[in-house]
């Protein structure tokens, strides 16, 4: 066709089929082995390799006694965490004592309250991750065998999540090691250990001080890589939610391809919320019992409070909480995200349903004589040629408005939407119980 003679044409009704944004359109390298892992387009479930990007987290895992591919590294992994996360703190709280003539505080009170919130934490995360790698493995866990379904710009930015995560632990883990290994060194300068049977010149206090702080890592180590894998988790519906904001620029915007992405989206934040709930509600029934146990021991000790006799709870509280932060932020972001997306969908519909209302009458204005299909008409005649706009069209948009309208819950547990109300609700809960022992102490004092 003559380029002259060529009609602009303002097309509503797209007929796209796949997610693509502009990243999309830069050429892939013919030369795979320089593309991450997760940005070939070939990409599958497989084992570990070199060059995968969950090989940090495997050997995490492993460091961690986690390592449940094969049944010797699930019997390692069980004896490890019995030893470590039951057998080592019931045995501090038996064997440790304070001599009678140290003039420091009793901290054994403190000591026993602090063993028995992060072994139970540590409990219900070991349990939770073997649930997890024997039903789903790691990389069903974290939806990697999804993304080939993806733009580039998901996996691009959930590659940049993976990086981040360790970040992450490593900004809760080093600090609280240093107070912990701190406290825990004058700690065992001022205690005993009462064992019977065993020779007063054997160094007990030294095998007590590794073993003790061998096993606050664990736990705390286990607790804390779960919150990050449920943050990561939130990160990637996250980046995919940023997706379908993307479909929405444009009117020549596929309703249905919004629709089906949605859906996928949905069906994923149903999976995350199932599989993660009953260790949020463990993780919060827990922390909550024990910072108000704290709360009530604080209060009724007369002594003062010095970081050798309450330095473990200072440090397992900052831990707990900022670990379930993590939890708490990235579910509440995902579900932010999840409820935003009903003002973008109904402002797109908008500006769809104008620009197709001002094509129209534009071309009703247009004269007969330029709107005739001439030959001998000038070329410098622009003409105008409008898909026409069929009610269908006008009436799938207002269908998928309504139902991200009834559908744009995020995380829930057990139904109730995990967002920033629900984070509101749980401090206002929080600060009450708080106030009201408070209210009790000052009332018995």
């Amino acid at each position: 066709m003559n380029p002259t003679n060529e009609e602009p044409t303002i097309d509503i009704n797209s007929s796209r089929r796949r997610v693509s944004f502009t990243d999309d359109a830069e050429q892939e390298p013919n030369n795979n082995n320089n593309i991450p892992l997760l940005l070939q387009p070939s990409y599958e479930r497989s084992k570990s390799m070199m060059h995968d990007e969950l090989r940090n987290f495997r050997i995490s895992l492993k460091w961690c006694a986690l390592d449940h591919s094969s049944c010797f590294g699930k019997l390692i992994s069980y004896v490890v965490f019995i030893f470590l996360a039951v057998v080592v703190p019931l045995l501090t709280s038996i064997f440790v004592r304070v001599p009678a003539s140290s003039p420091e505080d009793d901290p054994i009170s403190f000591n026993k309250l602090v063993q028995v919130p992060e072994s139970t934490l540590a409990i219900i995360a070991f349990f939770t991750l073997s649930c997890f790698f024997r039903r789903y493995g790691l990389r069903q866990l974290l939806f990697l065998d999804m993304l080939r379904d993806d733009s580039s710009y998901v996996r691009r930015g959930y590659k940049v999540e993976l990086d981040k995560s360790f970040r992450y632990l490593a900004y809760i883990m080093l600090p609280s090691f240093f107070l912990e290994l701190a406290h825990k060194i004058i700690f065992f300068s001022a205690v005993k250990i009462s064992a019977p049977h065993l020779n007063p010149t054997f160094p007990l206090n030294s095998i007590a001080f590794v073993l003790v702080l061998v096993s606050w890592l664990y736990r705390t180590l286990v607790f804390l890589v779960l919150c990050v894998l449920f943050r990561l988790t939130c990160e990637l519906q996250r980046l995919r939610f940023e997706g379908v904001h993307k479909l929405f620029e444009g009117c020549g915007s596929d309703a249905s391809l919004i629709f089906g992405e949605h859906v996928r989206i949905r069906k994923q934040l149903w999976l995350t919320s199932h599989r993660y709930r009953f260790f949020i509600i463990g993780c919060l029934v827990t922390i909550t019992v024990s910072q108000l146990g704290a709360l009530l021991l604080v209060l009724a000790s007369k002594s003062d409070k010095t970081f050798f006799n309450s330095g473990d709870l200072l440090i397992c509280s900052a831990v707990q909480l900022s670990g379930f932060m993590l939890c708490l932020v990235g579910a509440a972001r995902i579900t932010h995200r999840a409820q935003g997306i009903v003002a973008i969908a109904t402002r797109w519909h908008l500006l769809v349903t104008i620009a197709s209302a001002e094509s129209q009458h534009c071309k009703a204005q247009i004269p007969d004589g330029l709107a005739s299909d001439n030959s001998d008409s000038d070329s410098s005649d622009i003409r105008i040629s409008v898909i026409p706009q069929q009610l269908s069209t006008f009436q799938i948009r207002e269908a998928l408005v309504t139902y991200l309208q009834h559908n744009k819950g995020g995380i829930t547990l057990y139904g109730f939407t995990l967002d920033r109300g629900l984070l509101h609700t749980l401090f206002a809960f929080e600060l009450s119980l708080v106030l009201w022992i408070l209210s009790k102490v000052v009332v018995l004092s």
